[in-house]
Formats: C-alpha cells, structure tokens, sequence
C-alpha cells in the first residue's frame, strides 16, 4: 500500500480533517506494524494489516471511501493476524 496518501488531508473517526504523521514501525505482541497516527486524537491505525492492538484501518474507510482500492482493501484483510 502506499503509504504517502496519508499525507494528504483525510478525516479522521474524530471528525477532523486532518494530514496523518506515518509511524514506519511500532511493535505489538505479534510483530511490527507501518501505523498513521491523527495528530488531533492520536490514535493509531495500522496501515500494513488489521491488528487488535491498533484501530482498524477500515474505521476510516468509513469517513474516506476512496482511500484504499478493492485490492488494498484485500490485501489489508488477507495479510491479518489471525485471532
């Protein structure tokens, strides 16, 4: 996925419009993670795929329907972890 359209303004599950900061690597208990964090609320969402341990990707999808193409969006769900 290209991560560089999260610099451009998207809004956020806060309601604000906002240009995401790219973390390259933050670990969890599975492994590590490409995360966005808004600046507004600060919250994290995984970027490489759904982990439990950051919010879902797919939360801004519903703000931001055109972010991710059909394929991203597959690649996303088939490169989970499995819980």
């Amino acid at each position: 996925m290209d991560i560089s359209k999260f610099q451009n303004k998207l809004r956020c599950i806060c309601n604000n419009d906002v240009v995401f900061e790219i973390i390259n690597e933050i670990e969890c208990d599975y492994g590590s993670h490409v995360v966005v964090q808004c600046p507004h609320c600060e919250e994290l969402f995984t970027v490489d795929k759904k982990c439990s341990a950051f919010q879902n990707i797919f939360e801004l999808l519903k703000n931001n329907p055109e972010l991710l193409s059909e394929q991203e969006k597959l690649d996303y769900m088939s490169n989970s972890y499995l819980f």
